[in-house]
This record gives structure tokens, C-alpha cells and sequence, in this order.
């Protein structure tokens, strides 16, 4: 696949389908909106297939160049990090036209267009080599999400994309301005360029605030949190979708991919800053969540806890932490994405996300009873699903570095378990008070076609986390090496105990071998 555009051809499918369906009927827009994804999707596959995963292969691969003014350049490349993200991206879109396949009925080939133009700026932030074109492709993003929540949403829609939009906004000025400084002083804008060059230490620590600003509203880290909620209440189920699935990946991805290998120095400097933020989003969010009346946003407040599982294994410094937070990424993206799917079901029922509307639900419904409890599960991080693996490795990654902040953070597991367990007992158990509750017809073909695909996934990657972890692997080396020099020693004094030798060594020579480990 040498010097074939795949990168550019994956951004030019949704686009041309995009603006098909400003011109098309509604029923004709759902079929191009479906037709372009499912297309994505044949080419993220493909992608995924010749990505060469050895250890020797180069570190950016499919790189495409072209020039366009000044030192602006269509740069694009992958490497293991993007690429899965790149294919969670595009998983996920079909998922999203097929539950929006009912549920709009106004001006849907706008909508149709939002999407796609969602899906091309989403994996123009994951490909982009050029330091302007990520900038270009990170905040447009905002434009089609806004525009979704605030069409499309529900009674508060102006409120919640208002405060979405200015929220993000606001960090990405800073960014902006500090992208600015670092093309002048490293006098390139590639990206791969600039992961490789050493800005002095107190220029990394202003630098590394004005990505911070950016990135941790995205993710969204505790206190910056406020406007996900929010959000995702009112947005419609696809939108939540994927605002949960991908978008809030894109903060984690700028740390991998800007703060850390950028200014290494700055980060392990401000470690404590991020490590305090973390456990706090951890612990006050999960009780936020345990009291919350409205299925959406407790969802929404689980991610926010989720996220910060994230940042704590990003800034463990170590290849367990940041492959956990990836696994974590990824894992979140599919389960997030399908409990908002679980919650689009029986609102579309029903019409209402109260949580004592509902109940017994098992009873009338025993199908997605029990999809929805495989993905509550897998919410909790239960062993054999996808998050157990994420939340497991980057808890490893953390107590390498502070085993206080591995302490406050694996609370966050029991208290998950808590809020989702609590959730799904008022949802599925109990008795059905209310009778137009206990009347709402299971799952469709078309419903189970959406979730099935999601809970294979889910299951993979539980039973299977290697598939996922190897393209990215030799990246994540790559970065440790990079952090290396500037990495806070841990507290946890980890020793290998000595391995006992067939003949039998003494117990003075396995003590000297412990010791050389």
C-alpha cells in the first residue's frame, strides 16, 4: 500500500457523503450516511491489516505530504496510537447513523452532514502531522457537535452547547499562542519534528500549562468537568455516542502525543498537579454519580472518572501506565458509547431518562436486560471484558510511581462498581410500578444490530488484549525511552524476588542476584 492516499481517501469518503446529504431527501441521507461509514469503516480495516506491527518498522507509517502555504502543510501519518484510535472512530460512526436511523426527523440530511463532517475532522486530528493542521482539525471538531447539541438536543439544547463551546474554546487560545511560540523557536511545524526536540526546561513548564488548559477541558479533568454533563443530557443518543466514544479521547491523545514527549521535564515536574486532580475527579465524581436521578448523566459522570483512570496511568511514566491508559481509552470509547445506546433505547419507549420511571425491566425485556448488564459490567471493569484490562495496567503504571495515588484511584473501581451496579438494579430488578414501563416491547433487529457488534468488541478485548495492545507497543516504547531522563522516582521500591536456579543455588548467591535486579 506504498504511496497509496488511505489517510486522505478516509477523509474524502465522509466528506463527499457529507455534502450528498445536504442535497439529498431524508430517507436518501440516512442510506449515504450509512453507505460512507460502513465505506470508513472497510478502510480503517484495511489500515488496521497492513499497519506493520514489527518492533523494526518505522515509527509513522502511510506518511502523505503535499504543501500548501507557508510552512502550513497537508502532512498526514499514523502511527500504533492513532491507528486505534482511528478505528474506534470508525466502529463506532455506523452505530451512531443506524441509532439515529428513527429517532431524527427533522432536517435530517443536515444532520446526516454533522456527522460526516464529524467523522472527517475527527480522524484529521488522529492522522495529522503538521502542528496548524491538528490545530485546524482539533477545533472544528467543536463546530458539527456544537451544532448537534444545540438542533437537535433536547429542552436546555442552547444552554448545554453555549457552555460546551466556550468551555473548549477557551483552553485552545492558550494552545494556540504557545503552537505559535514553539514553530518559531524549533523552526518547523512537523509534529514528529518537534516530539524529538528539547525546549529549555522553564519554556516547558509555561508551555506545557497552555497545552494542559487545552486538553484537560477535552478529557474533561475535574474542575473543567462541569460542561459533559451537560452535554450529554442534552444531546441526542448518537451525539452522546460519540462525544463519549471519541471526542473526549482526543485530550488523552494530545497528552500522548504533545505534552509528554514534547516537555518531558514539565511534566514529571507537574506530576503532583495532575495526580491531585485525578484522584479527586476519581472519588467526588463516582459520589456525584451515585446520587444522580438522570441515566445520562450519571453515564456522564462515570466518564469523567473513567478519564481520570486516564490521565493517572499517562503520567505514571511508564510503558504499564500509558498502554493501560490507552487500553482505558479504548475500552471506555466502546462501553460509554454502548450504555448511551442503552439509554437511547427506552427513551425512545418512554421519553424520559428518570431512573424511577423505570423497573423490572427484565421481566418485559430480557434482552437488553442482558446486553445492558454485560456492558454495566464491563463499566465496573469486571475480568474478561474490555475495561478490566485499561483500569488493571494503568493502576500496575501508577503504583510504580506513587502507590498513595494508586491507593485513592483503585477506590474508584469499588465505587464504579457501586453507582453502575446500583444504576442497573433500579433499571432491570425490581417491581414494575409503572405500567407503561412494563409494557415497552424488548429490543428490535435493528437495536440489536447496533449493540452486538459492541458487546463482541467489549468481550475481545477482554479475552484478547493483545490484538490491541501490539500495534501500539513499540510507540509506547518509544515515549517511555523519551521520558526516561526526566521521570520522578516512584515510592513503591518494586523487587523482583530471585529465580531458583534447577542445581539449587545458596541462599547467599540468590540473595546477590535479588540484589542485581
Amino acid at each position: 500500500m506504498d504511496g497509496f492516499p488511505i489517510l486522505s481517501l478516509m477523509m474524502a469518503v465522509p466528506m463527499a457523503g457529507a455534502i450528498a446529504c445536504l442535497f439529498a431527501g431524508a430517507n436518501s441521507a440516512r442510506w449515504i450516511a450509512l453507505i460512507a461509514t460502513l465505506v470508513d469503516l472497510v478502510l480503517g480495516i484495511a489500515l488496521w491489516a497492513n499497519f506493520d506491527q514489527a518492533g523494526t518498522a518505522a515509527q509513522w507509517q502511510f506518511q502523505e505530504y503535499a504543501p500548501i502555504f507557508g510552512r502550513f502543510a497537508w502532512a498526514l501519518g499514523i502511527d500504533g496510537i492513532a491507528l486505534m484510535l482511528i478505528v474506534l472512530t470508525v466502529f463506532l460512526m455506523p452505530i451512531c447513523i443506524g441509532a439515529s436511523w428513527q429517532a431524527i426527523q427533522k432536517r435530517v440530511g443536515e444532520y446526516m452532514a454533522a456527522f460526516l463532517f464529524m467523522e472527517v475532522l475527527m480522524i484529521g486530528v488522529f492522522t495529522a502531522q503538521d502542528i496548524y493542521l491538528f490545530y485546524v482539525m482539533f477545533e472544528a471538531g467543536l463546530i458539527p457537535m456544537y451544532l448537534i447539541i444545540g438542533i437537535w438536543g433536547g429542552a436546555d439544547r442552547i444552554y448545554a452547547s453555549y457552555k460546551f463551546f466556550l468551555y473548549t474554546l477557551l483552553g485552545s487560545v492558550l494552545m494556540l499562542i504557545a503552537m505559535m511560540w514553539m514553530v518559531h523557536e524549533a523552526g518547523t511545524t512537523e509534529i514528529p519534528a518537534l516530539m524529538a526536540y528539547n525546549f529549555a526546561p522553564e519554556a516547558q513548564t509555561w508551555l506545557f500549562l497552555a497545552f494542559f488548559a487545552s486538553f484537560a477541558v477535552k478529557m474533561p479533568m475535574w474542575p473543567v468537568h462541569t460542561w459533559l454533563p451537560d452535554a450529554h443530557v442534552q444531546a441526542p443518543t448518537a451525539g452522546s455516542v460519540i462525544l463519549a466514544g471519541v471526542l473526549l479521547k482526543m485530550g488523552g491523545y494530545g497528552f500522548i502525543r504533545f505534552s509528554l514527549p514534547m516537555f518531558p521535564e514539565a511534566s514529571a515536574q507537574l506530576a503532583w498537579l495532575i495526580w491531585g486532580l485525578s484522584m479527586v475527579a476519581v472519588v467526588y465524581t463516582s459520589l456525584v454519580a451515585l446520587v444522580q436521578s438522570d441515566m445520562k448523566k450519571l453515564i456522564a459522570y462515570s466518564s469523567v472518572a473513567h478519564m481520570a483512570i486516564v490521565t493517572v496511568g499517562l503520567f505514571a511514566f511508564n510503558q504499564a501506565g500509558i498502554e493501560g491508559a490507552m487500553m482505558v481509552m479504548l475500552g471506555h470509547g466502546l462501553v460509554s458509547g454502548a450504555l448511551f445506546l442503552c439509554v437511547g433505547v427506552i427513551y425512545d419507549r418512554l421519553h424520559t431518562r428518570e431512573i424511577n420511571r423505570y423497573g423490572g425491566l427484565s421481566i418485559n425485556m430480557p434482552k437488553y436486560a442482558v446486553l445492558f448488564l454485560l456492558f454495566t459490567m464491563a463499566s465496573v471493569g469486571l475480568p474478561g471484558t474490555s475495561n478490566f484490562v485499561g483500569e488493571f495496567l494503568s493502576l500496575m503504571g501508577i503504583y510504580q510511581a506513587s502507590s498513595w495515588v494508586a491507593l485513592v484511584c483503585t477506590t474508584g473501581i469499588i465505587l464504579g462498581a457501586a453507582y453502575m451496579l446500583y444504576l442497573y438494579r433500579r433499571i432491570a430488578y425490581g417491581e414494575q410500578v409503572n405500567a407503561d414501563a412494563a409494557a415497552m416491547p424488548d429490543l428490535s433487529v435493528r437495536e440489536i444490530a447496533l449493540l452486538a457488534p459492541i458487546a463482541a468488541a467489549v468481550l475481545w478485548m477482554g479475552v484478547y488484549p493483545e490484538s490491541f495492545l501490539a500495534p501500539m507497543r513499540s510507540d509506547i516504547r518509544a515515549l517511555e525511552a523519551r521520558l526516561a531522563p526526566a521521570a520522578p522516582a516512584g515510592d513503591s521500591h518494586i523487587k523482583m524476588g530471585a529465580a531458583k536456579s534447577a542445581g539449587g543455588a545458596t541462599h547467599e548467591e540468590a540473595s546477590v542476584h535479588g540484589e542485581a535486579h
